[in-house]
C-alpha cells in the first residue's frame, strides 16, 4: 500500500517552526520569572505567619505577668514549649516614680538563620499604694 498524503487547504493552516520556537522562547523567559514570584510569595507568607505567631505570643506572655499583680524587679526567660521555635525574655525596671515599674517582654525565634525579636513594653502600678487627693485627675 502507497503512503497516503494529506494536503492542507488554505483554512487548513498548522503552526510553523518559527511560531512554535517563539511561543517557547516566550515561555522559557516567562516561567522562571513567574516560578519565582511563586516562591517570594510563600516566602513572604512564612514571614508574616511567624511574625504574627510571635505578636500572638508577645501579647500573650504580657498579660500572663500583668495578671501576677505588681513584679518583682528583675529579668526572666524561658520557652513556650518543650519543642517551640519561640523563647521569651521578661525585664521589670524600677521608674522615676514610686511604685511604678516598667515591664519589658520580648519574643525571639529563628528565621533562615537569623533570630528575630518582637518587644513591646509597658507601665505597671502598684494597686496596694493608697492614692491622695492631690494626685487625682479630674
Amino acid at each position: 500500500m502507497l503512503p497516503t498524503f494529506y494536503y492542507l487547504h488554505k483554512d487548513q493552516r498548522g503552526f510553523t517552526l518559527l511560531e512554535i520556537v517563539v511561543a517557547l522562547t516566550i515561555s522559557a523567559i516567562a516561567l522562571p520569572v513567574l516560578l519565582q514570584a511563586f516562591s517570594q510569595g510563600t516566602k513572604n507568607y512564612s514571614l508574616i505567619e511567624n511574625k504574627a505567631t510571635a505578636i500572638y505570643l508577645l501579647k500573650l506572655k504580657m498579660a500572663e505577668i500583668e495578671m501576677e499583680g505588681y513584679p518583682e524587679l528583675g529579668a526572666d526567660e524561658g520557652d513556650f514549649a518543650a519543642d517551640s521555635r519561640f523563647k521569651w525574655a521578661s525585664e521589670v525596671t524600677e521608674t522615676d516614680t514610686e511604685g511604678l515599674r516598667q515591664l519589658t517582654v520580648t519574643i525571639f525565634w529563628q528565621e533562615r538563620g537569623q533570630e528575630r525579636t518582637v518587644q513591646l513594653s509597658t507601665y505597671i502600678s502598684d494597686r496596694s499604694i493608697e492614692q491622695t487627693e492631690g494626685n487625682n485627675i479630674s
